[in-house]
C-alpha cells in the first residue's frame, strides 16, 4: 500500500487523536494539516520587529556553511556545519541582507533548541500538540525553531521520528520517499568532517578522525546522477509546499530533502516512532537491498 499515493492530501482540521493515528500513524501515511495552529500567537506575532524584541542580543547556535549544505555529502566527505555562536540579531541581519556574506545561516540545532535555547517564544507556539500526543500516549522528545536562508537545504536523509512540521512563515518545499523505496536510495560510508573558518575568512573541511564512519546517501534528488546511480530512475518522490499555517506529518522512515523560501520560520515536534513492526518490515528491506549491493 506504500506505492499508492500521487500526492500528500490535506486536511482542512485537525483530526481527533483516534482518527490521526488509524487513518495516519498506523498506515505510515503523510498528510498536510489545515488550521491545526490558526490559533498560535506566532502566526501573528513572529515578525522580525519581534524576534529581535524578544530574543535580540542572546547568543545561540547558528549553522554556518559556505554552500549551504549541512550535514551532507561533499568531496566524499560527510560534512557538518560549522557551529557559529552569535547574537540572534546579528543572525538577524545576515537573513534581512543588511549585512552581506559569502557564506550561508540557518538556525538548525536540533537539540529540542525551541525550549532549550529559545525559551521566550515558547509562549507563542505549543510545549506539545495535544492530539498527536494523546494519540501517541507520549509527549515530544524535541521541539526545534527553524529560520534560515533560501539558499539552506536539508539533503536527502530519514528520521526515527513522528514529525509535525508547522511552518509560521514562508513556504518549506519537501520532496519525499515512502520507506519502500529504499531499495532505490543508495547509502555510502563517509568519513565524519566539519566546515571550519579559517584565518582568511574561507572555509576548510576538517576530517573528525576519532569518529566511526557515516551512512549517507549521497544523491541530489533535484539532479539525480542516473548514470551512477541507475535504480534510483525506479523511486517515486512526491513534493509538497508547506505554507505558513499549515502542518505536515511527515512519517517515521520517509526520506525527505527540504527547501525554503528566504526567512522561512517554522518549529517541529519530534515523538519517537514506535519499533513495531513497521520498523522490523523496514530494517528486512534494508538489509535485503544491502545484499543485493554486494551480491
Amino acid at each position: 500500500e506504500l506505492g499508492w499515493m500521487e500526492s500528500v492530501p490535506y486536511l482542512d482540521r485537525p483530526p481527533s487523536p483516534l482518527e490521526f493515528y488509524r487513518e495516519w500513524v498506523s498506515p505510515n501515511k503523510p498528510c498536510i494539516i489545515q488550521n491545526a495552529i490558526s490559533h498560535w500567537p506566532a502566526l501573528k506575532k513572529w515578525t522580525s520587529a519581534y524576534l529581535r524584541e524578544v530574543v535580540g542580543p542572546k547568543v545561540v547556535s547558528v549553522a554556518v556553511t559556505p554552500n549551504g549544505y549541512a550535514d551532507a555529502v561533499f568531496q566524499d566527505r560527510f560534512v557538518m556545519p560549522e557551529e557559529r555562536q552569535m547574537p540572534f540579531m546579528d543572525f538577524l541581519d545576515i537573513v534581512e541582507k543588511k549585512v552581506t556574506s559569502p557564506n550561508v545561516f540557518y538556525v538548525q540545532k536540533q537539540c529540542s533548541n525551541l525550549t532549550e535555547e529559545f525559551p521566550e517564544l515558547v509562549c507563542d507556539v505549543q510545549p506539545d500538540i495535544p492530539w498527536m500526543s494523546e494519540a501517541l500516549g507520549k509527549k515530544p522528545d524535541a521541539v526545534n525553531f527553524w529560520l534560515g536562508e533560501s539558499a539552506a537545504v536539508t539533503s536527502l536523509h530519514k528520521d526515527h521520528y513522528e514529525n509535525l512540521y508547522c511552518v509560521i512563515s514562508g513556504e518549506k518545499h519537501f520532496l519525499l520517499h515512502p520507506p519502500s523505496d529504499r531499495p532505490f536510495i543508495p547509502y555510502e560510508l563517509y568519513q565524519p568532517a566539519t566546515y571550519r573558518v579559517s584565518e582568511d575568512g574561507s572555509f576548510e573541511i576538517v576530517d573528525e578522525k576519532s569518529e566511526e564512519k557515516v551512512p549517507w546517501i549521497p544523491l541530489d534528488p533535484l539532479n539525480p546522477n542516473l548514470e551512477q546511480y541507475p535504480e534510483y530512475a525506479q523511486a517515486k518522490p512526491l513534493q509538497c509546499t508547506v505554507k505558513a499555517g499549515e502542518m505536515l506529518y511527515l512519517p517515521s522512515l520517509w526520506f525527505h530533502h527540504v527547501q525554503q523560501s528566504h526567512g522561512c520560520i517554522a518549529v517541529n515536534y519530534w515523538y519517537d516512532m514506535e519499533y513495531d513492526l513497521k520498523y522490523s518490515y523496514y530494517q528486512l528491506l534494508d538489509c535485503l537491498t544491502k545484499a543485493v549491493k554486494v551480491l
